[in-house]
């Protein structure tokens, strides 16, 4: 998909300093990649200490196999 966008050249240039990367592209496609994978953990940490779970669970009852 072509898409011309205008980007902040300094935040750019930055980034592809940064990032050690030889082309925009690649700076561009790591940024996002990233982008996503922040908001993902996000949004998986806000489910800490939300999910209710049993006190009678016995994980040790459990694996036990009945021959």
């Amino acid at each position: 998909m072509a898409t011309n966008l205008s980007i902040d050249t300094y935040l750019l240039e930055t980034a592809l300093k940064t990032g050690g990367l030889k082309t925009k592209r690649e700076t561009v496609n790591l940024a996002l990649k990233e982008f996503i994978q922040r908001r993902k953990s996000a949004d998986i940490l806000s489910l800490f200490g939300t999910i209710e779970y049993d006190t009678d669970y016995d994980y040790k009852e459990a694996r036990r196999r009945e021959v």
